[in-house]
């Protein structure tokens, strides 16, 4: 088992990789460095290997592919995650894997919003999703994550072993983020100063396509980790415009004893019924939430029983 372990997904990242691995050898001088290449056709592997990484390959596109494959193979006390893009400061990096190794955090964000990130990053529509998706799940679950979409991170190796990686693409930070909140599971928070992309390195985000997959994650996942209100809100609504039509039915109906509007009637009273079913499922998948969070401590003593036999045979 590693003591640290740098993470760094890639995808045609030759003009910066090597600097990205020398920079973290040189700040973390006992970590191991993995790169993963996911399909790179500009030389990446070859670069990262000869400036002293651990190359493995990724054939699934998308970022959360990776990870799922990067946490799948490599036991370590810690994991820093890093982009091989040259954004993030390695000089932060002993600092995120203290809070690990010496504070017991589960999961440290690098935070660029509360530094450099709105002047540096010249895309200003990143600017307004990086916020929005801040705000929209800092409301929804509660928390205070000041950064939700950065890909600067360290994990214990109880969050690593225990995470369950469903997206595929750049949305998969999110996921993480959700994640931690949910299994209330320790978050530090490290400013981080960002630095945009260096000249000949383009980035693999796109705008819209990927930040309409990232705010379906989050609908997504508030239905699985919030099932009640998720569901109370769908049955309320759907009451409401039931309540709508069907009351001057009704009104008309105490006023002349006539149903003129018959299908109407049937078809709000169907509506009021599909409301009743949203509002029973929604208690009864909160239930079903209780009984995963039990299991998932559980899971969580297990994954510790591995760390303990993995460090013992060193």
């Amino acid at each position: 088992m590693d003591e640290i372990a740098v993470l760094i997904p890639c995808y045609n990242e030759a003009a910066t990789v090597a600097k990205v691995v020398a920079d973290y050898r040189a700040a973390l001088p006992g970590a191991t460095i993995y790169v993963y290449d996911n399909n790179s056709t500009d030389g990446t592997s070859a670069l990262a290997a000869a400036a002293g990484a651990v190359v493995r390959r990724e054939a699934q596109q998308g970022k959360g592919n990776v990870l799922r494959r990067m946490f799948r193979e490599v036991d370590a006390r810690c994991y820093l995650l890093v982009d091989g893009d040259d954004t993030y400061p390695a000089d932060a990096a002993p600092k995120m894997v203290a809070a690990v190794l010496e504070h017991g955090a589960d999961m440290v964000v690098g935070d660029r919003l509360s530094s450099t990130y709105f002047t540096e990053n010249k895309r200003p529509f990143h600017n307004f999703g990086n916020s929005l998706v801040r705000f929209s799940i800092n409301r929804l679950f509660g928390s205070r994550i000041q950064d939700i979409m950065t890909g600067y991170r360290a994990f214990s190796f109880l969050f690593a072993k225990t995470f369950p990686v469903l997206s595929r693409g750049f949305e998969i930070e999110t996921e993480m983020s959700i994640h931690a909140v949910e299994r209330n599971m320790q978050i530090e928070n490290v400013v981080v100063e960002y630095r945009d992309r260096p000249a000949g390195s383009e980035s693999k985000l796109n705008t819209y396509s990927d930040g309409a997959k990232v705010l379906g994650t989050i609908l997504r996942l508030y239905k699985n980790y919030r099932p009640f209100g998720f569901f109370s809100l769908l049955a309320a609504m759907l009451a409401v415009l039931s309540a709508g039509f069907m009351v001057p039915v009704v009104a008309e109906y105490f006023r002349t004893g006539l149903v003129p509007r018959f299908p109407t009637l049937i078809v709000c009273a169907c509506g009021m019924v599909a409301a009743l079913l949203l509002f029973t499922a929604g208690i009864v998948l909160s239930n079903l939430l209780t009984q995963d969070a039990r299991n998932f401590e559980f899971k969580l003593q297990q994954a510790e029983r591995w760390r303990r036999e993995a460090e013992r045979r060193g």
